[in-house]
């Protein structure tokens, strides 16, 4: 089946001692051209992407300088959509409004934000870039992509409170289905279906997924109903690995009509490509 993949990124960043180790690169297979990206995007048979810049070390500009060559891949290539990376912190308050002026650019189709490097969705010097980052979403029509992992600032308890804010105005995709063991069952438990019933623009994807979750997510949507317009498939290489998150999902889905919507369809409809 062709596949389209909601999150991927491009770009090289420096190396940076991470947990006391020496400086390193763990993400192996960055690619800092189009074209090479392009060329993985051939080997694996995917189709379409939202390729998004390569985040992950504390560095203000290190992402943000990777904006203009995300827009680039995009208005280069129709299989691509962009996303721009932004800051929910006050002190990238001047970068941000630099990235944001590129939100109505041709391709662009998401923003991209994170509080692994900072900020907390509960903080309220962070609201006034929040503002603004959901509020040019709402303008130009862009999705708010939002990493989530267990624990701190990115856990679904506050990641979640962005939906509650903003998700009735702003298509908002939770990365990593709520990150982890705790996020999956928050998600998948309830919450997920709960926001969806009460109008919420919530989205989400089953890369970094523990192995139970994709087949018990497909479990819940049968049983309830409905959602299966809310779910995608996405790799996050390179930081993840495409051939894994792939065959989790062919697992879980099998060759179904939910398979169709999760690895291709739901991507075209949020993405508008």
């Amino acid at each position: 089946m062709v596949t389209s993949d909601s999150h991927r990124h491009i770009g090289v960043l420096p190396a940076w001692p991470y947990y006391g180790c020496p400086p390193i690169n763990a993400d192996t297979t960055a690619r800092a051209t189009i074209a090479e990206l392009i060329a993985d995007l051939d080997a694996e048979g995917t189709e379409r992407a939202l390729v998004l810049p390569n985040y992950g070390v504390p560095i203000a500009t290190a992402a943000f300088e990777l904006n203009k060559l995300a827009v680039e891949a995009g208005q280069k290539h129709d299989r691509i959509a962009s996303g721009l990376w932004v800051s929910p912190k006050p002190a990238d308050a001047q970068l941000n409004a630099q990235a944001l002026s590129l939100a109505g650019e041709a391709g662009v189709r998401a923003l991209k934000t994170s509080f692994l490097l900072g900020g907390n969705p509960t903080d309220p010097e962070c609201t006034p870039q929040l503002d603004e980052i959901f509020g040019a979403a709402k303008t130009h029509d862009l999705v708010v992509h939002v990493h989530t992992s267990p624990g701190g600032a990115s856990d679904i308890d506050n990641v979640g409170q962005l939906v509650e804010k903003y998700g009735d105005e702003v298509k908002i995709h939770l990365v990593h289905l709520g990150g982890g063991m705790s996020g999956h069952m928050k998600l998948i438990g309830g919450r997920l279906f709960d926001w969806i019933a009460a109008g919420k623009k919530v989205y989400t994807d089953t890369s970094w997924t523990i192995g139970f979750a994709p087949r018990w997510l497909v479990q819940e949507i049968e049983r309830r109903g409905f959602g299966e317009d809310r779910i995608l498939f996405a790799s996050d290489a390179p930081w993840g690995d495409h051939e894994g998150e792939l065959a989790r999902m062919n697992a879980a889905v099998k060759d179904t009509e939910l398979g169709r919507l999760f690895l291709r369809d739901n991507f075209a409809a949020l993405y508008h490509a």
